[in-house]
């Protein structure tokens, strides 16, 4: 089930919004094959190990990490395939959370007496489908929080002035994240004072992100990279209402240069952050990397909606009142905190590199 897992993260960034899923099938002590769900529409884990394995899946054991779908959708359903390879024992690592699988793979496998198994490294497999779970069930994206900051917890100086806070390792890591991401998003805030591009540079990008603008008031500069590159790269104005019918020439050109407008539900006049993950999940994204500034972030925060932070901490000390990585209402008590498990730290050219899961968020 291990070598399963290992399989399954060959598919990161290439199968989403499906799960990453990786199969492994053994017959008399010895592995005869391994397959993984390789990109969206293509065929899934197990029907690329059982293509492997030929013949001599017949009476073998196979080992996969989450339940075999049992639906027609891009593809055939793997329980039938399992059934016709004639295998012995199906082990799964945890239960598919899709509605039209839940449980209806195992059954169908039982039904043509096969032995199947569940539970074997589930936290591990669990983890794995983390992004397609927060889509089934909670209907929004699996949302990543990134920054940058000093020892003292800055992103910037009081100036705004931020390039670089971290060293080239970090900032290299920044875009093999963005090269797997559906959606980057920022604050209008972060476009007027850095106006960045959010690609993946320098990196083999898996997915084309579409970039994200949190726009209240739809104030974005059509000079800015982002709307200049509209026409070369999926860019999106999350907007309100009023601020679309108060800007309504402004929300032509935009669009002529090919920005999609977006009008949500607000939030004390700005922009829900409920509302727009909706719409990003609707379109079928599964990955968001949450890139700042700090109030945007912050809200996420508050709201229970950040699944997952990536953190590069710098050995510099900015002091001042410059922002923070992360500046929402927060809490009045230490005992409110928003808890995590860190799941990854490193040091890169002396910055802390630290990846934290968050198991419980709000919704």
């Amino acid at each position: 089930m291990a070598l399963a897992c290992t399989a399954a993260l060959k598919g990161l960034g290439r199968v989403e919004p499906n799960p990453m899923v990786g199969c492994v099938i053994v017959k008399n002590g010895k592995l005869i094959a391994t397959g993984w769900h390789r990109k969206f529409g293509g065929p899934h884990a197990e029907v690329n190990a059982i293509k492997q394995a030929g013949s001599k899946a017949a009476g073998a054991t196979v080992y996969v990490t989450l339940e075999p779908c049992c639906h027609v959708g891009k593809t055939g359903p793997c329980s039938e395939a399992l059934i016709e390879a004639k295998v012995a024992r199906v082990v799964v690592g945890c239960r598919d959370p899709f509605p039209r699988v839940a449980g209806g793979g195992f059954k169908a496998l039982r039904q043509n007496g096969i032995q199947t198994d569940v539970g074997l490294l589930e936290e591990v497999a669990t983890e794995i489908i983390a992004p397609f779970r927060t889509l089934v069930e909670k209907r929004r994206p699996y949302v990543i929080a990134k920054w940058a900051q000093s020892l003292d917890g800055k992103i910037a100086t009081a100036s705004g002035d931020s390039k670089w806070i971290s060293g080239e390792k970090a900032r290299r890591i920044v875009h093999q994240l963005r090269g797997r991401m559906d959606a980057i998003v920022v604050g209008s805030r972060t476009v007027r004072l850095d106006d960045p591009m959010l690609t993946a540079r320098g990196v083999r990008p898996r997915r084309i992100a579409t970039r994200v603008v949190f726009d209240s008031g739809l104030n974005i500069s059509p000079k800015s990279k982002l709307v200049q590159t509209a026409g070369e790269f999926p860019t999106v104005i999350m907007t309100t209402s009023q601020a679309t019918r108060a800007n309504s020439k402004r929300c032509e050109a935009l669009k002529r240069k090919g920005v999609q407008i977006v009008t949500c539900r607000t939030r004390t006049g700005k922009v829900s952050p409920e509302s727009a993950l909706s719409h990003l999940a609707k379109c079928g994204m599964t990955n968001v990397l949450l890139e700042g500034g700090g109030a945007l972030i912050g809200a996420f925060f508050d709201r229970g909606l950040v699944d997952e932070s990536h953190v590069f901490t710098a050995p510099i000390v900015l002091g001042g009142d410059g922002p923070s990585g992360c500046d929402g209402a927060g809490h009045c008590y230490v005992r409110e905190a928003v808890r995590g498990t860190v799941i990854k730290h490193r040091f890169m050219d002396g910055d802390q590199y630290s990846v934290v899961r968050f198991t419980n968020p709000k919704s």
